[in-house]
């Protein structure tokens, strides 16, 4: 239960906008991965400016959805024994629209973060062995 409450959708205190940042950071890291391992020019120069593009694209479509989930008037979240007090923020169209611009730029940013070490790997390989 206590981990369930330290994830950013449940943790007390926090605003919507960070919420989606955080929530967006660890999306737009972690879905670089299968992009550049998966594209159709994986064996290529630019797998991996194709990987960070894929990623944008999908992270913008799925903000586009949260921002129509938040405008179709979103029902308040339910209490459950693992999040007995859910946010409250996030009964509202405001709440989902601060979360989802919140996501947008968290994502864009993981994923330039992660292609960044993608771009660099072999001098951070040869920073970190002296």
């Amino acid at each position: 239960m206590a981990l369930i409450n330290s994830l950013p959708a449940y943790r007390r205190g926090i605003t919507p906008f960070r919420r989606g940042l955080e929530v967006g950071m660890a999306h737009g890291y972690w879905l670089l991965g299968p992009f550049v391992t998966f594209n159709p020019l994986r064996n290529t120069d630019v797998t991996n400016i194709v990987g960070l593009l894929s990623t944008i694209g999908l992270l913008v479509i799925s903000t586009i959805l949260i921002s129509l989930y938040g405008y179709s008037d979103p029902p308040a979240p339910t209490s459950t024994l693992t999040t007995p007090r859910p946010p409250a923020e996030l009964a509202s169209s405001e709440g989902w629209n601060e979360y989802g611009s919140g996501f947008l730029i968290g994502g864009i940013g993981g994923a330039i973060f992660a292609y960044f070490l993608l771009a660099n790997f072999s001098a951070i390989q040869a920073l970190l062995n002296g």
